[in-house]
């Protein structure tokens, strides 16, 4: 049987420029937002979204979700972001830390995540962040939004520069409605969180960035809250 990554590009390939939308696994686009260069990159079989956040002025990475293809993302890392000192997880699924080990061992990174999740992330963390916190990478500020539900302390975080803002949501918040959850109740705390600490207080052109696939918009997402609230997911 043949080994799956075989076909698989040698190095990530990232666009420069941006449509929200990536061509396959392994591939990404990189942006420049105000102070901010973003990248956003597919990573394994499900189709991971990791976010690379870094400063402009100072050089300072953070990396979002260390999910899959580690060796590929570590090589990645030290070529186009030799400033990551920080990882963080944004919740517990397995899914989106496949790669956590590896990186942060091979780089050296400092690891971030909820209380609530770090007790089933497979990798010790350093630091803990909740609803309110501020991680800081460089000169550039992200807001640390809790949203629970999807698991009981997922977080978000919120890049507001200038030139735009953009949530990276995890698997909270996607094109069409929520993240999965295991109960009525669960998904009535993460309907809850995301009108109260999203909905209410974001503009419309907030671009989310979610855990999987495509890119949307607050202003896309909010005719349909109601929507969602009926059909219960």
């Amino acid at each position: 049987m043949s080994n799956p990554t075989e076909s698989l590009p040698d190095r990530i390939t990232l666009t420069e420029g941006y449509s929200g939308r990536l061509s396959g696994r392994l591939t990404g686009e990189r942006w420049t937002v105000g102070p901010a260069r973003l990248s956003k990159i597919s990573v394994g079989e499900m189709d991971n979204n990791v976010y690379v956040i870094e400063s402009t002025d100072t050089g300072a990475v953070l990396l979002v979700d260390a999910a899959n293809d580690a060796p590929r993302l570590v090589e990645h890392l030290r070529d186009r972001a030799p400033g990551v000192k920080e990882v963080l997880t944004t919740h517990l699924h397995a899914d989106h830390w496949i790669g956590l080990a590896e990186t942060v061992r091979a780089l050296g990174l400092s690891t971030i995540a909820s209380p609530g999740d770090a007790g089933g992330i497979d990798v010790p963390t350093d630091r803990h962040v909740s609803h309110g916190d501020v991680v800081e990478v460089g000169d550039l500020s992200l807001e640390v939004i809790g949203l629970r539900g999807h698991t009981p302390d997922g977080i978000a975080l919120l890049l507001r520069t200038d030139a735009g803002t953009h949530l990276f949501s995890g698997d909270s918040l996607f094109p069409g409605g929520p993240g999965k959850t295991g109960s009525a109740e669960d998904f009535t705390r993460l309907m809850d969180d995301l009108e109260t600490r999203v909905f209410d207080v974001l503009d419309d052109d907030v671009v989310v960035h979610p855990g999987h696939g495509d890119d949307t918009t607050i202003g896309a997402e909010r005719p349909h809250l109601a929507e969602w609230r009926a059909r219960g997911w």
